[in-house]
């Protein structure tokens, strides 16, 4: 079945480090620009980096024994899509806010999840779960 796809504007302090890190860091392909913002593919929807202040500081909740972000975006993948980007993450000498682990471990929503930061401070969540027909699963 096809989805609509997802558009989400965030804030960006410099869009060559947006470049570098979308684009060459998580390989998102570059689409329109202007002097004040990009659009990037980011698994098939659309991001645009606006040039614009950042947001101060990261607000935090308790899900399963972690300070998630509340302010994050990201995508699911498929297990070894997840596994190959924490791998070259982790190579890259990524600052984990939460390093790539498993949640709700055995039950419904066991997923493998990590959290890092943008150059910007935007919060990222990449996650795949062990059982795709349970995304949704209570």
């Amino acid at each position: 079945m096809d989805r609509p796809r997802f558009h989400l504007a965030f804030p960006v302090r410099d869009l060559a480090e947006a470049r570098a890190f979308y684009g060459g860091l998580l390989g998102c392909a570059e689409g329109r620009s202007s002097p004040d913002w990009v659009d990037f593919d980011f698994h098939g929807h659309q991001i645009v980096a606006h040039l614009a202040a950042a947001p101060d500081g990261v607000v935090t909740n308790p899900v399963d024994g972690e300070d998630v972000p509340v302010r994050h975006f990201g995508v699911i993948l498929d297990l070894a899509s997840w596994r190959a980007l924490a791998d070259r993450l982790e190579a890259a000498g990524v600052d984990f806010i939460i390093p790539p682990q498993i949640r709700f471990q055995g039950q419904p929503g066991e997923q493998a999840t990590l959290f890092f930061l943008d150059p910007s401070g935007n919060a990222l969540e990449f996650k795949a779960f062990a059982d795709d027909a349970r995304i949704f699963a209570r």
